[in-house]
Formats: C-alpha cells, sequence, structure tokens
C-alpha cells in the first residue's frame, strides 16, 4: 500500500501552487491597492479610518495625515486611513 514518491511530491507542489492561487496572492494584491490608496490621498478628501472616524483631509505628510472631524482635527498616521467616503458610497449603489 505504498505511494509513489513521486506522486506524493506532486500532490504537495499542487497544493502549495493552490494555496498561492487563493491565499498568499490576493492577499498581495489587496495590499498593493491599500498602499497605492494611501499615497494617493490629498487635501480635501473624505476618508474613513480604521476605527470608525470620518473625516476631511487637511494636510498630508510623509507618514501622517491631518484630519478634521467635527471640529476636532487629529494627526494620524497614513496606514490608520482604511477607505474614502467616495469609495464607500460606489460601494453602496
Amino acid at each position: 500500500m505504498s505511494s509513489n514518491p513521486t506522486q506524493s511530491i506532486i500532490m504537495i507542489v499542487v497544493m502549495i501552487v493552490i494555496f498561492y492561487f487563493f491565499m498568499i496572492r490576493p492577499n498581495m494584491k489587496k495590499q498593493k491597492e491599500a498602499k497605492k490608496f494611501r499615497e494617493g490621498i490629498k487635501s480635501g478628501d473624505k476618508v474613513v479610518t480604521i476605527g470608525g472616524i470620518h473625516g476631511k483631509v487637511l494636510e498630508v505628510s510623509e507618514t501622517t495625515i491631518l484630519i478634521q472631524s467635527e471640529g476636532s482635527k487629529l494627526r494620524l498616521e497614513k496606514s490608520a486611513i482604511a477607505t474614502s467616503v467616495e469609495d464607500q458610497i460606489t460601494e453602496k449603489a
């Protein structure tokens, strides 16, 4: 009841390829899109943070942004921005 070693190796390779295309590749693509979005943020954009705070971008620097939310100004890391309000509106439509 022993199996051929080459069959075992082929099955392992096939499983790795399937894992790559269904798990790793989509995650890498999502990360690239998020990075591109964060690099494209400019003053005047309306954004939502990962904590759920909605605000308007006032100032953008290398790694941080300044947003205004209902009279309060917050300085946040760019990585704390989840989406833009315009993206949420188009997703609902």
